[in-house]
């Protein structure tokens, strides 16, 4: 079967002539009908009566199947959704209201192995990647079936992106295929922790356009290295090396995504520390109060010393946005997706397994 949700349109119609020999320009219409538009059918209308058993007999071999929607919640504008897969487990999406249509903020594993303090998601540990059909249908499922006006995309749900490249990168690409969702590159976002061979990958690799943001989180080594573990395989001076790599290209910045934890990461020389490391790269830095876990000692800072901290770096030149908390009711603010109780699943169900 060819998966459908995980090809561009020249690839699909590639698989589609390997199996049957004919069929290349029915392939691409109902490629772009699917994509477009959200119809999977050989019988739709704009197919001539006499191809409809050709299109109905690319269908039997292609894999239209979707993960159920298992549950949706809302607070205000701010929606959650999850999607059951085959195998039991579930990822967490989450749609944010922008000023046109809205930003989708996805997920590239289930669970995550980086394990940093401030994350629900990772107090789950990594218990598989996303396929990039999984990936791309989180999309799929918010424009047609939840009827989403999708304009911005973000890997920033659960897992560490970086830690599951290839798939994640080939989901970029059907989502920027022309003939299909036709998503923008300079409007999906891939977040990292850090992971330093990656960034480099990225940096060589990726489309200018697409853009990266750098979860920082701390002004040195000492205190990262306690709340992000990825500090202690990549400290901040080779994070910052590959910053520089990625910077090259004169078209890109670096979005810095800095969640401020009380009495932590929160004071005003934490601040100047922050500038100074951050001095001469062109990014734009993203402050996110922290938002509680299910088992979380840590606390948000006062709204003074959140003030304070962004008007250090604001005085210090750097283009500084204070994020306000939405869906945290729900568990959809940022740090907050992923169910602990899978991994007790994981334990009492034999068809689960642990990557």
């Amino acid at each position: 079967m060819i998966p459908f949700f995980s090809c561009t349109q020249s690839e699909y119609v590639e698989k589609v002539l390997s199996l049957l020999k004919k069929g290349a320009r029915h392939a691409e219409g109902l490629y772009t009908d699917g994509f477009k538009r959200g119809i999977l059918d050989p019988s739709a209308p704009w197919i001539e009566p006499q191809a409809r058993s050709l299109c109905a007999e690319i269908c039997s071999i292609t894999d239209f199947s979707l993960p159920e929607v298992s549950c949706v919640r809302a607070e205000g504008p701010v929606s959650k959704f999850l999607l059951k897969y085959k195998d039991g487990l579930e990822s967490e999406s989450v749609l944010i209201p922008m000023k046109f249509g809205k930003t989708i903020c996805v997920s590239s594993q289930v669970g995550c192995r980086m394990g940093c303090a401030f994350c629900e998601t990772g107090r789950m540990g990594l218990i598989r990647h996303l396929t990039a059909s999984e990936i791309i249908a989180q999309v799929f499922t918010a424009k047609f079936i939840l009827k989403t006006e999708v304009r911005n995309l973000v890997f920033m749900g659960m897992g560490e992106p970086f830690d599951n490249y290839e798939e994640v990168m080939k989901a970029i690409r059907v989502l920027t295929c022309p003939s299909g969702l036709g998503m923008a590159r300079s409007r999906i976002t891939v977040s990292t922790s850090g992971r330093v061979p990656e960034i480099c990958r990225f940096a060589k690799e990726a489309d200018p356009a697409l853009n990266l943001a750098v979860s920082l989180n701390a002004p040195n080594d000492h205190i990262r290295s306690k709340l992000m573990p990825v500090n202690r395989d990549w400290n901040l001076e080779e994070l910052k090396r590959a910053m520089l790599e990625y910077l090259k290209h004169p078209r890109r910045e670096i979005l810095i995504e800095y969640v401020l934890i009380s009495g932590v990461n929160d004071s005003v020389e934490a601040a100047f520390e922050v500038a100074e490391y951050l001095r001469g790269m062109r990014v734009k830095i993203n402050l996110i109060p922290y938002n509680s876990q299910s088992k979380g000692r840590l606390a948000p800072p006062s709204s003074e010393t959140k003030e304070a901290f962004r008007r250090v770096l604001k005085d210090a030149g750097y283009q500084t946005f204070l994020r306000t908390t939405h869906g945290d009711s729900i568990m959809a603010a940022c740090g907050q997706l992923g169910n602990q109780d899978f991994k007790k699943k994981l334990g009492a169900n034999s068809s689960l397994s642990l990557l």
